[in-house]
């Protein structure tokens, strides 16, 4: 039989993992609240920094906007590691904050948008070859750092250098990838799958329309705002996710959630830009049904053995 940390009405409690920015959640995962509550849980969030808090007193840990530790990834993960009945689990988070996951992937077959890595004190010049390119922390949520130049344009060519210049100097890793045109047509395709009985189950897709206008001048909020609408899963779309899904280290029933984000390649099939298992968007507001399932998912956990 499984044992609950019981609210005081005998519910089973939950902590949703936020950050101290986004309090009482981003307006999105508010929308499970309900739902969570017509199934007898007592969930609440709770920010994943605050040293008062009795981990240990939650039946499940769900990590939901935690949007704020990218620059503080080791302190963030040794927390991690110390909190119990935690999803995604503390190995997953250590092995996906870091975006060189991808190379991973791509080792295992999974199409995925080629990249370069810069370590941090490793000179780098822009390539003598024209044409646009995305340059980002390996470490990063929300679009911060992130920029698009166009190598064509001596000015660009010069802000990318000092931006992998500033990354490194912040001790940080750079990736360099080439900006695939089809997001200023097509968008970004985000799929989503929860947990079911059976394991992660697709659930919804939306559309991201594109975000990077130029090169990253420097800090501009906690997040980049995001143009969102549904959008219908193509089966070439689904292939690439559960491709993806797949060669996830340990697999996938330990996921309560994962997000594969998708852009079209220049041949105009889809690549993986992002396998996003530790502080997702789940975008549950653009889906009838998707609080739900959400809720669902959870729920699923609660009863899992441990």
């Amino acid at each position: 039989m499984t044992t609950y940390h019981q609210s005081a009405r005998g519910e089973p409690r939950v902590a949703l993992v936020t950050c101290s920015e986004l309090a009482d959640l981003d307006p999105d995962d508010r929308l499970v609240l309900a739902p969570l509550a017509t199934r007898g849980v007592a969930a609440q969030p709770v920010v994943w920094d605050d040293p008062d808090v009795d981990w240990s007193s939650y039946d499940l840990v769900v990590l939901r906007s935690p949007w704020d530790y990218a620059l503080r990834r080791d302190e963030f993960v040794a927390w991690a590691a110390g909190v119990p009945a935690l999803v995604n689990p503390a190995d997953v988070v250590r092995w996906n904050t870091d975006k060189r996951y991808l190379g991973e992937l791509s080792a295992a077959g999974v199409p995925t948008v080629p990249t370069t890595w810069i370590e941090p004190g490793e000179s780098w010049h822009p390539p003598a070859e024209t044409g646009e390119y995305v340059l980002k922390p390996a470490v990063s949520a929300g679009s911060q750092d992130t920029g698009r130049y166009d190598l064509a344009d001596p000015e660009h060519r010069e802000l990318a250098a000092a931006h992998v210049r500033r990354l490194s100097d912040a001790g940080r890793v750079t990736m360099v990838q080439p900006y695939l045109r089809a997001v200023d047509t097509e968008g970004e395709t985000a799929l989503l799958f929860l947990a079911g009985p059976e394991g992660l189950a697709f659930s919804h897709a939306i559309r991201k329309g594109p975000m990077l206008t130029g090169p990253d001048l420097g800090p501009d909020g906690l997040y980049k705002v995001e143009e969102i609408s549904a959008r219908t899963a193509r089966p070439d779309q689904l292939a690439v996710a559960e491709q993806t899904l797949a060669a996830v280290p340990g697999g996938t029933r330990q996921l309560l959630y994962a997000r594969v984000d998708l852009i079209p390649g220049p041949d105009g099939k889809p690549v993986l830009v992002e396998l996003e298992l530790t502080e997702p968007s789940l975008f549950i507001g653009y889906a009838d049904g998707a609080p739900e399932r959400l809720a669902d998912a959870i729920t699923t956990h609660l009863t899992r053995p441990s």
